[in-house]
């Protein structure tokens, strides 16, 4: 997700500078003019807003990690410095950067996104903010360039449960239309037959619509994959956890998330649930 929104940021005329362990990453952006900085301290010294994507809470961690490390990004960068954190991680991580970076002067926006790679690239993604209001309104216009919604929605980690929110039910979205799916293959219809039949009905949803061709032509290529659907629903539910709120559905669904990964769907398209479910209900592709 990184890349395509910082494309669309340099693309815009904005100074950009980089730092991405991708060379590939790397290579695009700096032919579209962009700068690299070798290190994540050599960022946090020229830049006065800094944007994060990163992949979990371990990532995170090492990122912000005050107790050693001068020359990296804790250390060197500067109070009044905006920060914006746009990944999906637990609440409890972020509040551990907030007391870091608060120590530091800085302003921590947090900012997950929801949407696709698709729609990064064509700026439609959807912000959801939270955390220090200098930092919202700084980086505002900004996230103008790479969302095409975007909603504040308080002082706090409200932004980090909003997306376990969102991921709750995109998730579950594919547990139950797998389910389904097989109920209806199983009475003789053809997957194609049922899509094209659901998202014209009550319970279409746009993401039921992008997925549509993905189940008719049973064709599950990554955009967002079972093992990133496993991390997330485990995010979910420490989360549930944390707060003593009871998960059952969501505890259920990241077993299957976790038993299909098992069975070999780990990197495939999360709606590949419905293929695992499939050959467990002893369909074939011939049913």
């Amino acid at each position: 997700m990184g890349n395509p929104m910082a494309t669309r940021l340099v693309e815009a005329g904005h100074k950009l500078t980089i730092c991405d362990p991708v060379a590939e990453n790397r290579a695009s952006l700096v032919a579209r003019g962009a700068q690299v900085a070798t290190t994540a301290g050599d960022l946090a010294q020229r830049c006065g807003v800094i944007f994060v994507t990163i992949p979990n809470d371990a990532v995170l961690a090492q990122l912000f990690d005050d107790a050693e490390d001068q020359g990296g990004l804790v250390g060197q960068i500067a109070a009044g410095t905006v920060l914006v954190e746009m990944s999906t991680v637990s609440p409890q991580a972020s509040e551990r950067v907030a007391r870091i970076l608060a120590r530091r002067g800085v302003a921590y926006l947090r900012c997950p996104i929801s949407g696709s790679t698709a729609l990064a690239r064509a700026g439609k993604l959807t912000a959801l903010a939270s955390g220090d209001r200098a930092a919202w309104d700084a980086a505002s216009a900004l996230l103008d360039v790479l969302a095409v919604r975007k909603f504040y929605l308080g002082a706090g980690e409200e932004a980090r449960y909003m997306k376990l929110v969102l991921n709750t039910l995109v998730g579950a979205t594919s547990s139950i239309l797998g389910e389904a799916l097989v109920l209806g293959e199983r009475g003789g219809l053809t997957p194609g037959q049922m899509m094209e039949v659901i998202t014209e009905s009550a319970v279409g949803s746009p993401l039921i619509a992008y997925k549509r061709e993905m189940i008719a032509q049973m064709d599950f290529a990554p955009a967002f994959s079972v093992a990133q659907m496993i991390k997330d629903f485990t995010l979910i539910t420490e989360a549930g956890r944390d707060k003593q709120v009871p998960m059952f559905v969501a505890n259920m669904i990241l077993q299957q998330y976790t038993a299909a990964s098992n069975a070999g769907y780990s990197e495939q398209d999360f709606f590949a649930l419905f293929d695992w479910m499939r050959v467990a209900g002893g369909l074939s592709d011939d049913a």
